[in-house]
């Protein structure tokens, strides 16, 4: 792939680019859950539990399954991120595409679900083709955030300098891997509080475009 000059803007899927928690989180936790129970023989408040402090413990319950039950992380995508009525449960904002599109640089999703889920997600709200590519958990080789190896992977795969790269992302702890490998970081979120390792805190996506962020390598 050539290089191209300027900055590469590294997105977040879930709760940056839509509102997971609103339909499609809940539906992920419930077909979790039900996962767990099934394959670990649980009942349902020690399945719910499980998926909780795995998820706590290594920022996704899939780690926590590879490394302790052995479980095939394929399968368990699969059977967790089934959507028959996507289109009813993504919410997000129209001007999203309008965003994009303005924005200077090459965009990458960088998403802990499936590939295929982060792609259904994007042709949903019609902004697909504003990316050069689409990274799910499988493209991480199942090292997914906040572990530096699937952030690496990605650079390596792309041959990105960090200091060029600008993380997007509602989850804080992702973003403190991503500086510390020379990104520079953007935080999704309404929290009055704003850790060192943040260079931005905004409420919503939209407003990347009115506030100047740039990567250090455009400085």
């Amino acid at each position: 792939m050539p290089r191209r000059a300027g900055p590469v803007w590294v997105f977040d899927l879930d709760n940056t680019l839509h509102n997971a928690s609103a339909h499609i989180f809940p539906h992920i936790n419930r077909a979790m859950t039900a996962y767990l129970m099934r394959h670990l023989e649980l009942d349902e408040p020690a399945a719910n539990q499980l998926r909780m402090d795995y998820w706590k413990r290594y920022g996704a319950t899939l780690l926590g399954l590879m490394r302790h039950h052995q479980i095939d992380p394929r399968h368990f995508l699969d059977e967790t991120h089934q959507f028959p009525e996507l289109h009813r449960m993504v919410v997000f904002d129209r001007a999203l595409g309008h965003m994009l599109r303005h924005l200077p640089g090459r965009k990458i999703v960088f998403s802990n679900g499936p590939q295929a889920y982060a792609r259904a997600v994007l042709q949903v709200m019609g902004v697909a083709r504003h990316f050069d590519d689409v990274w799910g958990v499988e493209q991480m080789r199942f090292h997914p955030k906040p572990l530096a190896r699937g952030f690496r992977h990605l650079l390596h795969a792309h041959r990105l300098h960090p200091a060029r790269c600008i993380l997007v992302e509602d989850s804080a702890e992702n973003l403190r891997t991503a500086k510390r490998l020379g990104m520079q970081t953007v935080w999704i979120s309404t929290s009055p509080r704003q850790p060192a390792w943040v260079d931005y805190r905004l409420r919503s996506v939209l407003q990347l475009a009115r506030h100047g962020v740039r990567s250090h390598a455009s400085r």
